[in-house]
């Protein structure tokens, strides 16, 4: 859900040669479309406290996860395959490495290395989740002191 790293530590690591392993690539589950009541989580899940989980950010967010749903009902695949697609487009030094506790979706997130997106799709998929695209936050405040030292 971040792509501040598109014009920060992406051209550092091009310049670098150095691959770039992008964090939670999936959105916390959010890409993959299954996520979309936090009260429906273990109340030990991270994501029930996470602003862009909450209320009217879901919401808000959730607009922009239709577009992907759509495209990847067009293209008969997942939305998390076409998120991990779509990162995989942007580079042969873009190594997402989105994690499961299920068979069946690592089998599924494998066979994201196989879509080859059009560049309508890259382009649609761009403008759906370009760098303002999120409404909320990525943690609550004092978690983002930890992340990003200009809070």
């Amino acid at each position: 859900w971040v792509r501040e790293p598109e014009s920060t530590v992406l051209p550092v690591c091009r310049e670098l040669g150095i691959a770039f392993v992008p964090f939670s690539p999936l959105g916390r589950g959010f890409l993959s479309g299954t996520v979309t009541d936090p009260s429906s989580l273990p109340t030990s899940d991270l994501r029930r406290h996470l602003p862009r989980f909450q209320g009217e950010h879901l919401q808000q967010n959730a607009r922009s996860l239709r577009v992907l749903e759509a495209l990847a009902a067009q293209r008969s695949c997942t939305p998390a395959q076409l998120s991990l697609a779509w990162l995989l487009a942007q580079g042969d030094d873009i190594v997402p490495i989105p994690g499961t506790k299920r068979r069946t979706y690592l089998d599924e997130n494998v066979a994201a290395a196989a879509i080859v997106l059009t560049p309508d799709e890259r382009r649609e998929i761009d403008a759906a989740f370009g760098p303002d695209a999120w409404s909320g936050d990525r943690y609550h405040e004092a978690m983002m002191r930890l992340v990003d030292r200009s809070h």
